[in-house]
């Protein structure tokens, strides 16, 4: 006999669509009708781009005082991402504070800086004293630097940067329950390069300096540069020609020529965009800030120079979350621009970090200006070619950016007229440590540790004697007194085992250890590891681990240290080893050899 066959069954139009609908619900954890609302009358009602991500979290953390569970599932629904994919991106980010839908966020959060500037002053004391004092409405959390380095230690309460802390200034701190930044005026007066080498800003503690304002900026000239190249006044080569002949490199550490970047990337095929770099997270660094909080136009109107000779359609800046006051002044500035634009502009798109170091590497800048995690992509294409969005991409660090104008108008000569012991240029100089007078000093490059103390800083605190420096923040090594006459600048260190890189400088004392400051280094490279390639995630952790021993046992750090630096995907990892060889080859009374 043959099979019996099943009776036929008659699926409507309406079946199907039920069926499609069951299957199109997301599953797992559902959005509440309450965490949804509330997410949308914050964020509105969309469509809401992929890359605005991590600007919507801040936007519901700086609302609720964390990330609510519920929240993060209702944000995935809005934007229409994968709950996973949202929760990923937020629990890579420092800032970020994810909690349960029933859990209580203390009411503050009070972070004491642990990078090296702040240890030498006394951080560990005073994050333990107040951890003892403080309630538990408080939570008191180390942080690694947050770019105040000249005012040490330093906590931050909120958004509030407490300078020179002290038990009693950050117990009134939260006594007076001030979370907020203080607000800049817009009356100050700076011009840097109008005086040449000078010491831009010492040890003051004023958190929110005056700056220029549109009105005054413009009033002196500025944005005229901007127009004569937007309205084809001034030629694009000639501007190219003048960085070049000047010699202005990057100023974030890697020091590329900037001309020369700006015809690689001019030719290829548009659109192209532009991403600016204002993370400035190296410990020791805060040169950024210091101009951006006193004279935010001026950069403004070299992104608008590099935008038009470079033809970008847009620009994106990224700048760093510790840095409360400067966005408030960026925010205000670029509303004034573009209120009262000089010329045509391209977008120009502020976005805020959330607190990864890793974010300064150029790669994984990108990625978290599209909304991801910060994590170094591999290389080749560069971002040149295939940057943001895939698009060709000038990326470049704040200050490289802030000279453009005074190079092009006061001619190439003005720039690299300065300089000693063979080297050209100016050099802004972030130093803090055992000097007097810590602070962003602006000298000619090739300037030599010993002329920087002596005629920037004042000279060493009374009681101290210089015992070593490191002469390009966490990352560029350490060398001792010794060699405090070796010009600071690009390709002059190298030889030491050490690099410039944003030139901040850290100065040690006899009351200092290099082993210590090489500790403090890893340490704070083993905890902004990304974590995406083993030998800087495994190796930064072992490396702390045997560096805090009391004996080195240097065969096993000189394993590591090979393996971190050859085989790890970005700078981070291939940088970490230099305080470990730099403490074996320049202080080895220290560990024994």
């Amino acid at each position: 006999m043959s099979p019996a066959h099943p009776p036929e069954t008659t699926v409507s139009v309406d079946d199907l669509r039920q069926r499609l609908k069951r299957k199109s619900r997301l599953k797992g954890r559902q959005p509440g009708d309450a965490a949804r609302a509330a997410v949308r009358a914050l964020i509105g009602p969309g469509p809401h781009a992929r890359d605005t991500l991590i600007e919507q979290l801040h936007r519901l953390q700086d609302t609720h005082g964390a990330l609510f569970e519920g929240h993060l599932v209702a944000l995935a629904a809005e934007m229409g991402l994968a709950i996973a994919e949202v929760a990923e991106v937020a629990s890579f980010y420092h800032h970020f504070d994810i909690r349960a839908d029933d859990d209580t966020p203390p009411a503050m959060t009070l972070r004491v800086c642990d990078s090296q500037s702040c240890a030498m002053a006394g951080a560990a004391p005073l994050m333990a004293a107040l951890a003892a004092a403080v309630g538990p409405e408080v939570r008191v959390i180390p942080a690694p630097c947050v770019g105040r380095c000249e005012q040490a230690p330093v906590a931050v309460l909120g958004q509030r940067a407490l300078p020179q802390a002290t038990l009693a200034s950050v117990q009134d701190a939260i006594a007076a329950g001030d979370t907020r930044h203080a607000l800049s005026a817009g009356d100050g007066a700076f011009d840097p390069a109008a005086h040449g080498p000078h010491e831009v800003t010492g040890p003051a503690s004023d958190i929110a300096p005056a700056h220029v304002g549109y009105a005054a900026y413009r009033a002196a000239g500025g944005y005229a540069l901007a127009a004569e190249v937007v309205n084809g006044e001034r030629d694009a080569e000639a501007v190219l020609t003048a960085l070049s002949d000047a010699g202005l490199r990057g100023l974030g550490g890697a020091g590329f020529p900037a001309g020369r970047k700006w015809r690689i990337v001019r030719g290829f095929p548009g659109p192209r965009l532009m991403a600016v770099n204002i993370d400035e997270g190296e410990p020791g660094t805060f040169k950024d800030r210091t101009y951006l909080e006193r004279d935010p136009h001026r950069f403004l109107e070299g992104v608008l120079v590099a935008a038009q000779v470079v033809g970008c359609e847009a620009a994106y800046l990224y700048l760093r979350d510790e840095y409360h006051g400067a966005r408030a002044v960026l925010e205000h500035a670029l509303a004034e621009l573009q209120a009262d634009p000089p010329c045509a502009l391209p977008r120009l798109v502020l976005r805020r970090g959330a607190g990864a170091y890793i974010c300064g590497e150029e790669s994984a800048m990108i990625e978290s200006l599209e909304g991801k995690r910060g994590e170094p992509r591999l290389r080749p294409p560069y971002i040149a070619e295939v940057g943001l969005f895939g698009r060709p991409t000038l990326e470049h660090n704040f200050e490289t950016l802030y000279w453009v104008r005074d190079i092009v108008q006061r001619g190439a000569a003005w720039f690299s007229g300065h300089g000693r012991h063979g080297r050209t240029g100016l050099r802004s100089y972030s130093v803090s440590g055992r000097v007097k007078r810590p602070g962003v000093k602006l000298a000619p490059a090739g300037t030599t540790l010993r002329e920087l103390i002596d005629e920037f800083c004042g000279g060493m605190l009374d009681g101290h004697t210089l015992y070593g420096y490191l002469p390009g923040g966490a990352s560029g090594g350490l060398l001792p007194a010794s060699l405090a006459d070796v010009p600071l600048d690009f390709d002059t260190l190298q030889p030491h085992g050490c690099f410039i890189g944003s030139a901040a400088v850290v100065v040690l004392s006899q009351h200092d250890t290099a082993r210590e400051a090489a500790l403090n280094a890893m340490r704070f490279f083993a905890e902004e590891s990304c974590g995406q390639c083993t030998p800087c995630r495994v190796g930064t952790e072992k490396a702390a681990a045997l560096m805090a021993r009391a004996d080195w046992d240097h065969a096993t750090l000189e394993d590591l240290a090979t393996v971190m630096a050859d085989a790890s995907i970005c700078g981070l990892g291939q940088a970490a080893p230099n305080p470990i060889r730099c403490v074996q080859r320049h202080f080895p009374q220290e560990v024994g050899l």
